[in-house]
């Protein structure tokens, strides 16, 4: 059996040491850069806002004038039959016809400056979204790599833990073989270790969970993870007052919500255009071609030659329409939009509530973290100097072997706790920063280059024609 303990105990070292120093050490920092570039949801969210700001211009199209070529062909053959015995007779005709055709909506009852007037809050409302995306991405960087650095040492201090307890079966079974302890005193030990053993399994799988989190949202596997450093003291403000009036003033989520009520104000004074007049003209100019030749079926009678001709019309039409009444489609379009408007207005509250909820929940976690890191690093060290006393007490036979034991459980106890405590610390002053709105790579000086939003949608929100996105596909 202790052979076997001492063959697992250097394949769990085998496996952390490649883990930790596979390449060089990886600061917080630099992988909340890697993941702002790499997360895949990420660049789904970013591509989703490049779609959403083509409706702009979708909408400006309603006043824009529409261009149609148009080609018509056209033939025909007919064979008359006269009783009396008069001759039959047969004929053909045939046309080709090309033109153009222009429209143009003059007034469409407001309908399309309210159109493009929503489409360009939803934009925003896009836009804000996107920046709580960031954060949340963001925020989830750095609950994995806190993870994967709280998982790691906790498997480091298993493989400790394990390590002396060998020793300690080791050192039982001697002084059993001369004499100077019982077969109780070697049993307590070899169960502690076989305990040792599994949880040293078990914090390793752990640890390959966390890593595969990691690899997720990060898009690079974990190398060796420096200390976890704390947001920018800039970001967090000075009481939880203040951070609950920053977080109202200035989080995404709420400025989205926001946007989101005027895009469906703009909507509901659309719906109402559909009741006004609409005044549009259109254009077309036709050039003609045609043919027709009639033939009597009698040598008697001479054939009538083909005739061609060929006709250029150019038509212009004015049209007034005054809607009068529209089955009361138009009118339950404008109550459900009345409707659409006050459930966002609705949830700009709730939302409102959530952040200040999430603010100080954030806020109190942050301080209990803060408090447990130095109660627990007090804690390691008295049980560690506990520790360090039952040894000597046990080796003059003061204390047993089982006093050892619980004195070495109850240091890797306490430090299990601390770098859990440590990980929280980190975490929450993280958890607090998004919380108010403030997690962003401009925010926390990342190494990074932002994308920015708004140069997509300069580029094609007045566009008139072309095919390629601005980025050449």
């Amino acid at each position: 059996m202790r052979k076997r303990s001492w063959i697992l105990a250097a394949v769990s070292a085998a496996l952390l040491v490649g883990t930790a120093s596979g390449a060089s050490a990886e600061t917080l920092r630099g992988a909340l850069a890697k993941s702002y570039t790499n997360n895949q949801d990420l660049n789904s969210a970013r591509a989703q806002l490049r779609a959403t700001d083509e409706n702009v211009t979708q909408a400006r199209a309603g006043l824009r004038p529409t261009v149609a070529a148009t080609a018509d062909a056209q033939a025909s053959r007919s064979r008359t039959t006269f009783g009396d015995n008069l001759p039959n007779q047969s004929s053909r005709t045939g046309a080709l016809v090309g033109g153009i055709q222009i429209n143009q909506t003059i007034f469409d009852g407001f309908q399309t400056p309210n159109n493009v007037n929503a489409q360009q809050a939803q934009v925003r409302a896009a836009q804000e979204n996107l920046a709580n995306t960031v954060q949340n991405t963001l925020l989830s960087t750095v609950q994995v790599y806190m993870n994967v650095r709280r998982d790691r040492e906790i498997a480091a201090f298993r493989q400790q833990n394990l390590n002396f307890l060998n020793e300690q079966v080791r050192a039982a079974d001697a002084r059993f073989q001369v004499g100077e302890g019982t077969r109780t005193d070697v049993a307590q030990a070899q169960a502690q270790q076989a305990l040792a053993t599994a949880l040293l399994n078990t914090a390793l799988a752990q640890v390959a969970s966390s890593e595969a989190q990691y690899l997720d949202v990060v898009g690079d596997p974990p190398t060796q993870l420096e200390a976890g450093n704390l947001p920018p003291s800039a970001i967090i403000p000075s009481s939880v007052a203040r951070a609950l009036d920053v977080s109202q003033q200035e989080h995404p989520a709420i400025l989205a919500n926001q946007f989101a009520v005027d895009a469906a104000s703009f909507l509901v004074k659309s719906a109402e255009g559909r009741r006004l007049p609409t005044v549009a003209v259109q254009g077309s100019v036709n050039n003609t071609y045609a043919l027709s030749d009639t033939t009597p079926n009698s040598a008697n009678l001479p054939g009538v030659d083909v005739l061609t001709q060929n006709e250029v019309t150019g038509t212009v039409t004015a049209r007034l329409s005054v809607p009068i009444y529209q089955g009361g489609l138009v009118s339950s379009q404008v109550r459900q939009a009345k409707e659409v408007v006050s459930q966002r207005r609705i949830e700009v509250d709730g939302i409102r509530d959530q952040v200040r909820s999430a603010v100080a929940t954030a806020w109190a976690q942050r301080q209990a973290a803060i408090a447990n890191v130095q109660g627990y690093k007090a804690q390691v060290s008295a049980a560690q100097l506990a520790l360090n006393g039952v040894v000597e007490e046990r080796n003059v036979g003061q204390r047993t072997t089982l006093d050892v034991l619980n004195a070495q459980s109850d240091v890797i106890t306490a430090q299990i706790l601390l770098a859990g405590a440590q990980r929280d610390a980190v975490v929450a002053a993280y958890q607090l920063a998004s919380a108010i709105g403030r997690l962003s790579p401009q925010r926390l000086s990342l190494n990074v280059a932002t994308y920015d939003p708004e140069e997509h949608y300069q580029q094609v929100q007045d566009k008139w024609y072309g095919l390629r996105t601005p980025d050449g596909r």
